[in-house]
């Protein structure tokens, strides 16, 4: 019986023999194999049918065997070293170290790209040297593997990572929020992986049975799962490294590929194709090209998942979801954010209407709102309804004037550490669209008169009144959607902008003087008022253009560090130079919220952020000369969260280059030792000699 068994488990094997005479596709082996691991004695077949180089012609046979690169001391160095760490013959060494030179050398001068130290080129070599192949076929394994396995763009903070982070966030955005306080961004653990497929980190029996699996599979974006199960599996061993420096932390990271042992890569590899059928694969297809595709690159600015909040999802994903084969693993469950006007105007029959004007409209409406949609998202799911999923799916308006709310929600489900959030690229604009391509979908309560899809540009113009107050908020909110992809500090001046300031008027406020009632400062000499009210009865303060010129190279947010100065907060509370110090919480963009201290010098303002589990101890968050303070804002509704904007000067107009947020129970008396602080400058710069 034991040996009938066995034929049995090795009759695949017989049948992939004879498909390999006949040249078979990745797809004919994938049947056949399953993704197992190859004999050995077939493997060099296997992989030349997967990589699609059966009968093709190698550059390397019209090489002219002159070694002439600018960088070709460097790269004959790499290929001695690297072969000088196997253990073959001495003779043999130096055929290996010929054979990698050429190839090298030929692949540089034939797609006039350029070697680089560390571009993980030699490492996906060494592993081909297991096949024993001629050197012309070599050579066309290791540029097929190039072309269609490695990403394009794996450099610092390159694409392939931002696209990473969002993977990581969408199925565990707890160890994404994690990895992020520590500042770990996935570049400083994954380059090698992604540029090597592994193999700079991986022992040669594991790697050789993980590329089986990966060149059957033929999916260039495996390597994203491969690295998030890495990941997800070492999840607890990696929470519990919350005491550690991040340089331990990303070493540990690095080299956990060389935990895999060849046993394990079958459920390995099963794992993160169970990950893969768990995420929207919308992505795929902007991707492809960018990342895979012929030169040149897709610029990064052109494509939406660049500095994404979260996983973007396509309106054809969205719409057609239901229709998708019973077994399919990934159910969206629709969040309508659009204001009830534009929801009342037509919408999706699946989606569920949740107000993001309550968010900070009405707090306490939204959390009931909130949980309400949960709820409803349960019994959805326990019913087995086709509005049901477990895949949250936020849908804005796709206008750039009306989103801010929904980001902000979005936020709001991140920072509860949500698992599956995604939104929908181009929001309602896109779904109209597929709707007009496609009678057969429909939209219910649709009303063309008032329907923004409809009405494209000119639905400001002619909606009703009903929705002019809408449309006056959306207006305030200006262009979060487009923050998104620009600088930090334009992303954090727009959205910090529409939670300290969300009744102004277009953005702009008309300052006035100051209140006696306000107790704030008195005006000094012929100088613009240094504090005002605005109209909207927010309190701000303006500072003088002339003293912002020497600031430039002082405005120094210490979150862009690598790593923060830890202090003792009694010993900073204590220092002879503290003029007051405020408990506080530090809001951070993402809305995050840490327990700090809000310390005030005659120079400079300070933020200790307190250490969670380090009692007593804290790190400087923020650094800050109190004369490159431009404006400081607070909302009558809101008193207590302030906002301190800093800027240079371009000709007589600050220019506000970044900024910092507080929560803080005494902002009254904050604002006011902090603006006597920058009187004390204005009247010491004046003092001045001219």
């Amino acid at each position: 019986m034991a040996g009938e068994e066995d034929d049995d488990n090795n009759s695949w094997v017989i049948e992939l023999e004879a498909a390999l005479l006949e040249e078979c596709t990745p797809s004919e082996v994938w049947t056949m194999a399953q993704g197992r691991s190859i004999p050995d004695t077939l493997r060099p077949e296997v992989w030349q049918a997967c990589l699609g180089v059966q009968r093709k012609e190698s550059p390397l046979l019209h090489f002219s065997e002159i070694y002439d690169l600018p960088e070709q001391s460097a790269l004959r160095s790499d290929c001695q070293q690297a072969v000088s760490k196997l253990g073959n013959e001495d003779e043999d060494k130096v055929s290996v170290i010929s054979d990698f030179e050429s190839i090298l050398t030929c692949y540089c001068k034939s797609t006039k790209s350029k070697y680089e130290k560390g571009n993980g080129w030699i490492e996906i070599l060494l592993p081909l040297l297991s096949l024993k192949l001629p050197r012309a076929e070599t050579y066309n394994l290791f540029d097929s593997i190039l072309h269609q396995y490695i990403p394009r763009g794996c450099i610092k903070n390159g694409l392939p990572f931002q696209l990473f982070h969002l993977l990581l966030q969408y199925h565990d955005p707890e160890l994404c929020s994690f990895l992020d306080t520590k500042r770990v961004s996935p570049d400083l653990y994954c380059l090698p992986w992604f540029q090597s497929l592994f193999s700079s980190n991986c022992h040669l029996p594991a790697l050789l049975a993980m590329w089986d699996h990966y060149f059957q599979l033929a999916d260039p974006f495996f390597v994203f799962y491969l690295a998030l199960v890495m990941l997800v599996n070492a999840r607890e061993q990696i929470l519990s490294m919350k005491d550690d420096t991040k340089a331990i932390v990303v070493d540990a990271l690095s080299m956990m590929p060389c935990d895999i042992v060849a046993e394990d890569t079958s459920d390995f590899c099963t794992l993160a194709q169970y990950y893969a059928t768990k995420t929207p694969s919308s992505f795929r297809a902007e991707l492809i090209d960018a990342f895979f595709g012929p030169e040149p690159p897709i610029p990064n600015e052109k494509l939406g998942i660049a500095q994404a909040l979260c996983l973007p999802v396509s309106a054809h994903d969205l719409v057609f979801n239901p229709e998708l084969p019973e077994g399919d693993a990934v159910k969206f469950f629709l969040v309508d954010c659009r204001p009830a006007e534009q929801y009342n105007a037509g919408h999706l029959p699946t989606a569920f209407h949740l107000d993001c004007n309550l968010m900070l409209q009405e707090p306490a409406n939204f959390a009931t709102a909130v949980q309400g949609l949960l709820a409803v998202q349960q019994q959805a799911l326990a019913s087995n309804s086709v509005a049901g999923g477990d895949h949250l799916c936020f849908l804005g308006s796709g206008r750039e004037e009306e989103d801010q709310y929904t980001h902000m929600v979005v936020a709001s489900f991140l920072q509860k550490h949500t698992t599956y959030v995604s939104m929908v690229a181009g929001g309602y604009s896109a779904i109209h669209e597929l709707v007009e391509e496609n009678p057969v979908i429909k939209l219910e309560d649709h009303n063309p008169q008032i329907c923004v899809g409809c009405l494209k540009e000119n639905s400001f113009q002619v909606q009703s009144n009903s929705m002019q107050t809408s449309t006056s908020s959306y207006e305030i909110f200006g262009k979060l959607s487009a923050a998104m992809k620009s600088k930090s500090a334009e992303v954090k001046e727009k959205l910090f902008e529409y939670i300290v300031n969300p009744t102004g008027s277009n953005g702009q406020t008309a300052d006035r003087h100051v209140r006696s009632s306000d107790k704030v400062s008195k005006r000094y000499r012929n100088m613009a008022p240094v504090f005002s009210i605005d109209d909207d009865d927010a309190a701000t303060y303006s500072n003088p253009p002339h003293l912002l010129r020497n600031y430039a190279s002082s405005l120094h947010s210490l979150e862009d560090e690598a790593d923060q100065e830890v202090v003792s907060i009694q010993t900073w509370l204590k220092k002879p130079d503290v003029v007051k110090s405020f408990k506080c919480h530090e809001v951070k963009m993402n809305g995050y919220m840490y327990e700090s201290y809000l310390i005030v010098t005659s120079s400079h303002i300070y933020v200790l952020r307190e250490i969670q589990g380090k009692k007593g101890l804290a790190n400087i968050a923020v650094r800050r000369p109190v004369s490159s303070i431009v404006r400081i804002t607070s909302k009558k509704k809101h008193p207590d969260l302030i906002t301190f904007k800093y800027g240079i000067s371009e000709g007589d107009k600050p220019v506000i280059s970044d900024m910092d947020r507080f929560l803080i129970p005494e902002a009254a008396e904050a604002t006011k030792v902090i603006s006597q602080q920058i009187m004390k400058q204005l009247n010491a710069s004046s003092a001045l000699p001219k």
